[in-house]
Order: structure tokens, then C-alpha cells, then sequence
């Protein structure tokens, strides 16, 4: 008797513990870790010509490495393309839902596009090229929503200091049809945007992210990036 009350006694507890697992939430999955202590290889490849480049470094502030952008005068643009996950070029798809987080800090008020979410398409007038971009101009980060025929949307923006990170959270609802598509947008923790539109092309996205534009040819901008994480959940990458 006392061995079968042993046994009995335990189930209550089995199946208290069984319970307790089966409530527990799934553990949600990094699409791609940037750790810039992987170097340039994270990413599936530079747009930066000499002498720009793109380079891992320690920051001297606690951080360890990061990535720093250093596009010199000249040059219009110096950005990372797209991720490498396992050693190979990540494809994103339509219809399916990102989330891009990243931390930034430039030496300059006018950085010019720091990130885009650029868009391949036909070549014909529903390309949209970069449907979702951010700027950073006159001390100002600013999103963007770009539709087809290059008609841009301000959808959020806030003074910035330059020399200072700022923690970046994108989510993007991929998707050919406005009605369906979407972004919502985190800063330092705090969701400060939320807007439908058209977030994809036909020969599909990639990413983008650096310093890039006509504006800032005759500057020197540095973009140093940190923290870079895209998965399928805000968890993922906060």
C-alpha cells in the first residue's frame, strides 16, 4: 500500500509540472543575430567604395563592437545589403511578418537615409524602390512611407542628438496590397507609429542600413550601428 500511495501521491505533482509546460509560452526564434562581432560577414554584402568603408570596432563605451558606417566626402553612399544567415543570403517573403531592431548613433545632425527597406520591382510605375525609409536631417529621425510614383508620407519624427544611440524597432507586414500591409514603429522601447500601406514589390525586399543620399555627398557621416537582431516578433529583437 505504501508503495502504490507513493505512486499515487506522486501524479497530482506529475501532472502539475506537465501542465505548467504545456502553459508555457513558445520560445519565440531569431530570424538573424548582426553581432558586429561577426564582422562584415553578417550581412550578404558592402555598398561602400573606397575610401568608405565598413568596419567592426570596439566603441570604448561598454558596448564592445559595433558596426561604424564611414562614408568621406564624395561619396553617397555606404550601407550594409541584405543578411547572411548560415552562409547564405536571407530571402524575405511576402506575406509574412518582420521585425528589424537596431541601435544607432551618427556624428551628424544631416546622416542623411540611415535605413532602408528597399523594394525590387519590374521596373515600371509600381515599383515603389524603398517603401519604408528613415532619415536622419536637420536633428531630426524621421520615417517615411514611399508608395509607387515616389510619393512620400512623413509618418513620425523627433529630435535627436547626434553622438547618442537611439534603440529602433521596425515591423513590417510584407505585402503587395495596402490594405493588407503594415509597419509599426518602436523608439527606446516605446511604440510611437502604426500605419497600412503597400510594403512590397514582385521581385521582393531586402535591407538596408548605413548612410546613403545625394544630400550628403559634399559631408563626412558616420553611422555607428549596434544590436542589429530581425525576427518574427517584437520580443525578438527589443
Amino acid at each position: 500500500m505504501r508503495i502504490r500511495a507513493g505512486v499515487f501521491g506522486a501524479l497530482p505533482v506529475i501532472g502539475s509540472a506537465l501542465t505548467l509546460l504545456l502553459a508555457s509560452p513558445a520560445v519565440a526564434s531569431v530570424i538573424w543575430n548582426g553581432d558586429a562581432a561577426g564582422g562584415t560577414a553578417v550581412f550578404s554584402s558592402v555598398l561602400c567604395d573606397a575610401p568608405g568603408s565598413v568596419t567592426a570596432q570596439d566603441n570604448h563605451d561598454g558596448r564592445g563592437m559595433v558596426f561604424k558606417f564611414n562614408k568621406p566626402l564624395g561619396l553617397e553612399r555606404c550601407e550594409a545589403h541584405g543578411l547572411s544567415v548560415g552562409g547564405s543570403r536571407y530571402t524575405f517573403h511576402n506575406d509574412r511578418t518582420y521585425y528589424l531592431g537596431w541601435d544607432t548613433s551618427t556624428n551628424t545632425a544631416d546622416a542623411a537615409t540611415i535605413f532602408q527597406w528597399k523594394s525590387y520591382g519590374t521596373g515600371d510605375q509600381q515599383q515603389q524602390n524603398y517603401p519604408v525609409l528613415m532619415k536622419v536631417e536637420g536633428g531630426v529621425l524621421k520615417l517615411f512611407h514611399i508608395e509607387a510614383g515616389e510619393k512620400w508620407t512623413l509618418k513620425w519624427s523627433r529630435p535627436v542628438e547626434t553622438g547618442t544611440y537611439k534603440r529602433i524597432v521596425l515591423g513590417i507586414h510584407t505585402s503587395d496590397d495596402a490594405s493588407t500591409g503594415w509597419v509599426e514603429a518602436y523608439y527606446n522601447g516605446s511604440k510611437v507609429a502604426s500605419f497600412s500601406g503597400r510594403t512590397w514589390d514582385d521581385l521582393g525586399n531586402d535591407t538596408r542600413w548605413g548612410t546613403y543620399g545625394s544630400e550628403v555627398t559634399s559631408k563626412r557621416v558616420i553611422n555607428w550601428i549596434d544590436g542589429l537582431k530581425v525576427g518574427t516578433s517584437y520580443a525578438d529583437v527589443a
